[in-house]
């Protein structure tokens, strides 16, 4: 893939953690996908899941501001997401997935209602929740269960993270 493929790819990402859509990413977005999260599976704030998803939607955020917020004002542009992802994670996809995985693994938590791993149908959901088109979830949550056994593996999770994200 060319560096403008890779770019524009970069860019689209960026709508996903804008969760509001106001034009840049900060600490409210990853907040509101948790607390979306939370409700989407009938999970309280104060309960162990729900304070573990918080704290790693606030890891999530640290880690991505130290990666793209160049500016320090506490928000990322898509012109900064963009430059950050070039810079930092286009040579090691690896490094945006350890980012996440705090936050990926209290959402696979909230997510696991039966204690034996998500389902694609619960993957489907958390997507879904976070805004991605209901026919685009189903096709990645079906494709996240990587050997067909019915159930999501932090594993599996991490590494489609990072081929999305940071490969495109």
């Amino acid at each position: 893939m060319d560096s403008a493929e890779y770019e524009r790819k970069t860019a689209s990402r960026f709508t996903t953690f804008d969760q509001d859509g106001n034009g840049w990413i900060d600490r409210e977005d990853f907040s509101a996908a948790a607390k979306a999260l939370l409700a989407e599976f009938s999970t309280t704030a104060r309960c162990d899941k729900g304070q573990a998803l918080y704290a790693g939607a606030e890891a999530f955020w640290q880690g991505m501001a130290g990666i793209a917020d160049v500016d320090g004002d506490q928000r990322i542009t898509r012109q900064e997401f963009v430059t950050g992802a070039m810079k930092r994670l286009r040579d090691n996809p690896k490094r945006f997935a350890e980012i996440a995985r705090p936050f990926l693994h209290a959402v696979i938590a909230v997510a696991d209602e039966d204690a034996g791993g998500p389902t694609p149908a619960a993957a489907d959901r958390v997507l879904r929740t976070l805004g991605v088109p209901a026919e685009v979830a189903r096709e990645v949550a079906g494709a996240l269960d990587g050997d067909g056994d019915g159930r999501i593996t932090e594993e599996e999770v991490l590494a489609a993270f990072a081929s999305y994200y940071a490969i495109g």
